[in-house]
């Protein structure tokens, strides 16, 4: 009977790893520019997109997902949704990622940064803008900022707390996609002694704005995954930030796939590309950043 006891305990701890326990409101602080727009965030599930989406977010937060304790390795992750700056893929670039992760011992938070003020569907606002590039890169001139020092922002609030989780301030990375993906890679090309990531996984990210910066003498170790067949044509994004660590003789991974397109996330499609979060594990466990 005890041990009947004992399972059923256990299979229900393990039931709930990786559940959301705390959402901190992200300061703004010296990585961060303050923002005076205030107008209501919106979570919905978006038809064209076939998920669901937070938009008009105009207060940064950090959602936690912790690992159980005699799991925890001591490793932190930022995980940055994407979605053009217009909107977050929640489930698939955020939540889905900060859960797989917690289940092997990592302490996850996925932050909602801020975004371009959007109306009733900012996804369908987004395919539309995409196609005039111009005026998609003046609309978002302004957000793009604040979206990256938030991102820099929790990467040191994660440091500055890192006892609160009982994590290593030495072992918190960033993990972005697409517009998130920009993000990461920001935080591994402009950050402070209090705000450098540990490691950075841009992952299939809108880079080409990050070209002119140098990379860091004490650059993290970069890891990236990216499809051939991007429908926004961002795969060479990848390449150009994989070469640009390796020209620097930054240790970097890249992972380019033939099919997967753009946005794949934790989806699964049947594709080597459905793979790439455990090829990110074996890189970590490699690391020393996915062990205890």
């Amino acid at each position: 009977m005890k041990l009947i006891t004992q399972t059923v305990l256990l299979t229900g701890l393990a039931a709930v790893t990786g559940v959301a326990q705390q959402v901190i409101p992200l300061p703004s602080g010296v990585s961060s520019k303050a923002s005076t727009a205030s107008y209501p965030e919106r979570q919905y599930f978006s038809k064209a997109w076939k998920t669901e989406v937070v938009a008009n977010v105009t207060k940064p937060s950090l959602t936690v997902y912790q690992p159980l304790p005699w799991t925890a390795n001591g490793t932190a992750a930022v995980i940055c949704p994407g979605g053009g700056f217009m909107a977050l893929s929640i489930n698939s670039e955020g939540i889905d990622v900060a859960e797989w992760l917690a289940a092997r011992g990592v302490t996850a938070f996925v932050l909602k940064y801020r975004l371009a003020h959007t109306g009733e569907d900012a996804t369908a606002e987004f395919q539309q803008m995409w196609k005039d590039k111009e005026k998609f890169r003046e609309m978002l001139a302004g957000t793009v900022p604040l979206s990256i020092g938030d991102g820099l922002e929790a990467v040191a609030y994660v440091r500055e707390h890192a006892s609160d989780w009982k994590v290593s301030p030495e072992k918190v990375g960033i993990v972005g996609f697409s517009a998130g993906g920009t993000v990461a890679a920001a935080a591994a090309l402009r950050y402070s002694p209090e705000s450098r990531p540990a490691f950075a996984a841009p992952i299939y990210a809108a880079a080409s704005i990050l070209k002119d910066r140098p990379v860091p003498a004490d650059a993290p170790p970069l890891f990236l995954a990216a499809a051939q067949d991007d429908q926004l044509g961002l795969a060479g994004d990848s390449v150009a930030l994989y070469e640009k660590w390796t020209a620097a003789h930054k240790p970097a991974e890249l992972h380019m796939y033939t099919k997967g397109g753009h946005g794949f996330g934790m989806r699964k499609q049947g594709l080597p590309s459905d793979e790439w979060i455990e090829r990110f594990w074996d890189w970590m466990q490699m690391d020393g950043m996915g062990k205890k």
